[in-house]
């Protein structure tokens, strides 16, 4: 199992997966080594956090944490009078009572340059059968790499990409039927500037054509969109959307392949409209834990009882 860090803090926490944040910024430098949790509550002091360890850090678990930030103080300096201050010698006893806990959690399961092939053998590890707690929803998002040209390492005839398209959704259909599954489509390829990549004198093994056309990528796009109707899970037609806005290339595409924040984007918007037409639209959903301006400063746990958090 991958390891786990968590960030544990108040709003500047919460923020920090924000574009340039600095969990945005820990998840990319660990991606696929180790998965970034934020566990951050806008408004919360110290004092608050006690009320959140045994939820968030429960002393039964399995699989701890290899790491925790700890990120509070913004919200307990407020001068005295207001209603977040904690004193100074509170504070630091709070931060103890939290590291002393921690010495007795949308993650991201991307693998670059994988197939839908290579994808099968990660299942019954990342998606175990027996989870107590799967997850509500997953995107599989596989593709791009299966429609390199025949002759390539990644290439996936279309017939067993849409098996293993298959086998994944059989699968996590078996780990929870309420599950929302979304199949993303490849997105389209910018062929020049894959020429220009495939030419590259810096390549290991420089080829006169590209590995990838738009072309053969749109007919795998159909094929996932296919597989989504047959098996009745939804689907993002990315291959199609990007394509309707012109001079898509180089605004949705970095490198003919790999998006850019306004490829990201669309991808984003795309996903929120499936959630929100399921049962998960974000406004929605209930916060995990208090609001701080719910919390009362007289009597923190009163809130915290009535949700039968304690």
């Amino acid at each position: 199992m991958r390891p786990q860090f968590i960030l544990f803090g108040d709003s500047i926490t919460e923020l920090s997966f924000k574009s340039g944040g600095w969990g945005a910024s820990l998840t990319d430098t660990y991606s696929r080594k180790a998965d970034i949790l934020v566990r951050g509550y806008d408004g919360y002091t110290s004092r608050w956090a006690l009320f959140l360890l045994h939820h968030i850090f429960p002393l039964n678990s399995s699989t701890p944490p290899v790491a925790t930030t700890v990120f509070f103080g913004a919200n307990d300096a407020a001068l005295p009078g207001e209603c977040q201050h904690v004193p100074l010698e509170e504070y630091k006893e709070n931060l103890r009572k939290i590291v002393r806990h921690l010495k007795a959690d949308i993650l991201v399961r991307g693998y670059d340059g994988y197939t839908s092939r290579w994808a099968l053998f990660l299942l019954h590890h990342i998606f175990p059968l027996n989870s107590s707690t799967p997850p509500v929803a997953t995107t599989v998002f596989f593709g791009a790499n299966d429609a390199a040209l025949p002759g390539e390492c990644q290439h996936v005839p279309l017939e067993e990409y849409k098996e293993n398209l298959r086998k994944i959704v059989r699968h996590l259909k078996e780990c929870s039927p309420t599950m929302l599954i979304v199949l993303i489509t490849p997105p389209p390829i910018d062929q020049e500037w894959r020429r220009q990549y495939a030419t590259s004198p810096h390549r290991e093994k420089a080829m006169k054509l590209p590995e990838r056309t738009n072309e053969v990528t749109g007919i795998y796009a159909n094929g996932c969109v296919e597989v989504a109707k047959e098996l009745g899970v939804s689907s993002v037609n990315l291959w199609s959307k990007m394509q309707e806005i012109q001079g898509w290339q180089k605004k949705f595409l970095s490198d003919g392949l790999h998006l850019t924040p306004d490829g990201n984007r669309v991808v984003y918007e795309e996903v929120v409209k499936v959630l929100s037409g399921a049962w998960l639209s974000a406004p929605e959903m209930p916060a995990d834990f208090p609001h701080h301006l719910e919390i009362d400063p007289e009597n923190p746990a009163k809130v915290f009882q009535e949700r039968c958090l304690l």
